[in-house]
């Protein structure tokens, strides 16, 4: 009598795990490397005009003002169109402190390269985006680019 047993028909052999924690850590590697975190959460409505021409903007040098009515779950806050600066409704007022402050947080040698990103909402009336340029222009914040949606091709 032999000690060994006769393997079976049909029967499946063991699947090896020893490659498994190469392939969980690739896949967390990946998702590390590809996820974008979210800078601010948006607190206004803004539906963007379409442009015709679009330029890639940097986005460590880059600092966004947002305007427009409040969303659906900031009604408190009213109807009228308002200023937006990271995830902080703003007055006015505070719109040249904010760009300080924005400037400030950011790499030394990024600071004389920023430019001020405005995402209006195209029913934003012209005289808030006029009153904030005038914020702007006290701050010494003159590269100005207004965003828009890119205009799909019809």
């Amino acid at each position: 009598m032999s000690k060994f047993r006769k393997k079976e028909k049909g029967e499946l052999p063991a699947i090896s795990t020893a490659s498994l924690p190469d392939i969980v850590f690739m896949l967390l590697f990946f998702f590390m490397v590809a996820t974008v975190m979210r800078d601010s959460s948006l607190m206004i409505e803004n539906r963007l005009p379409s442009a015709d021409q679009v330029e890639k903007l940097k986005k460590d040098r880059t600092i966004f003002i947002y305007a427009g009515k409040p969303s659906s779950q900031y009604k408190q806050f009213g109807e009228e169109p308002r200023i937006q600066f990271n995830d902080a409704f703003i007055g006015l007022e505070d719109v040249q402190s904010s760009i300080y402050q924005g400037i400030s947080e950011m790499n030394e040698e990024l600071q004389s390269k920023v430019v001020v990103g405005l995402k209006i909402d195209k029913n934003t009336n012209a005289g808030l985006v006029s009153d904030i340029k005038q914020e702007l222009r006290k701050a010494n914040a003159l590269k100005v680019m207004y965003i828009a949606n890119a205009r799909k091709d019809e």
